[in-house]
């Protein structure tokens, strides 16, 4: 759930670390975490310590409580690509998953090593595999699920790491992607990241078009594909839960028309509030705005 992970350049400017040295993915997270004014993006982001209280925070999302539903039903073995520090690995275990967990990051801190402390602590059975998504090392079909958070638009070859998830999923699995930045047009690609809260700590980040993901997948095998557009989902609302989100559009609409009151008795209703999401989805354009991706894998 980070960047794929070596050595990485700083671009100093708007509060990064004040030199141009290589730095790695870990380095940039530590960085942020001693910032007293980026606390709420650490936490929103998991990447506070203890890692355990993380993780079960993570667990008790709203995020994860849709992915649960997701997943309902099936069992077996998962596979988490890109585990980063191993949130969604403890979440899934939770779940009752066998659950193996792919991190090329070595890190004590946003990598396999933390992983394995994790697990320690948690009395979690975590495998953990150092390796990319572009060359999954388990045999065809060895998954039930295969999960990834936050990990398609930072491989190195889209198609090439959907093709390998395809390929390492059993036949009926579910692969699971989720929290992907997409952009409208590649124009957007650079507003997208200048306003990212971290890209300019080690310029690892990324978007595609939305067709760029959806043509990945479907050439890689799954069908059908659905997608979770931003505002469909609290998967995809981050930082804002659908109640911190509506608490926010009650803010900014009482500053401009009717009280606060007003607006709270009108969004109220839940019904109300997801009619009004899905009006406004169809106005979103956001550089970044993230989407899900749901692909299954014929039986």
């Amino acid at each position: 759930m980070g960047p794929v992970p070596g050595t990485v350049r700083l671009r100093v400017g708007d509060g990064a670390m004040a030199n141009s040295s290589p730095a790695t993915w870990e380095s940039a997270v530590v960085w942020l975490r001693n910032q007293p004014d980026r606390r709420q993006l650490v936490l929103d982001a998991y990447y506070d310590d203890p890692l355990l209280t993380a993780a079960q925070r993570y667990h008790a999302s709203d995020e994860w409580r849709e992915i649960a539903a997701l997943l309902r039903g099936r069992t077996g073995k998962a596979l988490d690509i890109g585990a980063g520090r191993g949130i969604a690995s403890y979440a899934l275990t939770r779940e009752g998953f066998a659950v193996t967990a792919l991190e090329p990051d070595p890190s004590a801190i946003v990598g396999s090593a933390a992983i394995r402390a994790l697990a320690a602590e948690a009395a979690l059975p975590i495998d953990v595999v150092e390796e990319l998504s572009e060359r999954l090392p388990f045999a065809d079909g060895e998954f039930d699920v295969v999960f990834a958070r936050a990990v398609l638009h930072h491989t190195s070859d889209l198609d090439r790491a959907c093709a390998e998830m395809f390929r390492v999923l059993r036949r009926g699995g579910l692969f699971v992607a989720v929290r992907e930045h997409v952009i409208s047009s590649e124009n957007d690609l650079q507003a997208f990241l200048d306003d990212h809260p971290l890209h300019h700590l080690y310029g690892g980040e990324h978007a595609f078009l939305l067709d760029r993901y959806l043509g990945a997948l479907r050439n890689a095998g799954f069908a059908p594909v659905e997608v979770l557009s931003p505002l469909q989902s609290p998967i995809n609302l981050f930082p804002y839960t659908r109640d911190t989100l509506r608490e926010a559009v009650v803010e900014r609409a009482s500053q401009k028309l009717l009280p606060r009151t007003f607006w709270r008795m009108a969004l109220g209703s839940d019904r109300v509030f997801a009619a009004l999401l899905s009006l406004a989805s169809r106005f979103d354009n956001r550089p970044g705005r993230l989407y899900s991706f749901i692909a299954h894998k014929a039986a």
